[in-house]
């Protein structure tokens, strides 16, 4: 059973599993147990009613400690496996795997939150946003994509269908700080087969003054108002 207590002093594998130092992982924890705190009351139960038996009493779960909760959700959300691999990992069964994600996710993104450093989703806000003001506004734009099951429909597995990565996939548009390396901007989730720069047209990304935007030729074309932007270009030997 994985547990922090055992990662903790392994930093190569901690940053694998978590995608975080464990300096770091220190520093999500206390506003991780704030906001856990918040949302679930030690005096209510898990179903939200008053408890009637004393705080500890009964039964002690898979992630009693908080910091096994907080290693259970990053491992989650960095290596994204199946729910049932996931909770072979860490010594219980798929369905209270499918639980304890969808009870941690929500204390994630508020701890996240707390500490600033969730991306920023409305396109229209992204100038002002404190992420991007964060040293020179020099960015990176790219799209992502991840894996999803095939689509019973056939029309969905068309759009789905990314000729990329030759699977079927969802798609979202990133942009990066360069100096923090941290994510500013998360765009919505589209289908798989979406050009990068139609999803970047359409989400009409605001700039601030004075920025820089690196980018690859699936952006070709991209060229927002008032913003310096450097593509590579592909050597000539790369090309025949």
């Amino acid at each position: 059973m994985l547990t922090y207590v055992e990662l903790k002093d392994r930093p190569r594998e901690f940053l694998a599993a978590t995608g975080l130092k464990q300096n770091e992982f220190e520093q999500l924890l206390p506003e991780f147990s704030k906001a856990y705190t918040s949302k679930y009351p030690p005096n209510k139960t898990y179903d939200g009613q008053e408890r009637k038996r004393q705080i500890g009493g009964g039964m002690k779960g898979r992630l009693e400690a908080l910091e096994d909760r907080l290693l259970f959700i990053l491992v989650y959300e960095k290596t994204y496996p199946l729910q049932v691999m996931h909770g072979l990992q860490f010594g219980m069964s798929q369905a209270q795997a499918n639980y304890w994600i969808h009870r941690l996710l929500p204390v994630l993104r508020d701890a996240l939150s707390r500490l600033k450093l969730t991306p920023e989703r409305d396109a229209t806000k992204l100038a002002m946003s404190e992420q991007m003001m964060v040293a020179a506004p020099d960015l990176l734009i790219d799209g992502t994509e991840r894996r999803m099951q095939r689509p019973q429909d056939a029309v969905k597995q068309g759009d789905n269908y990314s000729g990329k990565k030759k699977a079927h996939t969802n798609k979202n548009l990133l942009l990066v700080n360069e100096h923090t390396n941290r994510i500013v901007y998360l765009g919505p989730t589209s289908v798989g087969k979406t050009h990068d720069k139609k999803m970047a047209d359409q989400e009409n990304l605001t700039y601030p003054p004075g920025a820089t935007l690196s980018k690859d030729t699936g952006f070709q074309g991209y060229e927002p108002p008032g913003v310096v932007t450097y593509q590579p270009q592909k050597s000539r030997k790369a090309s025949r």
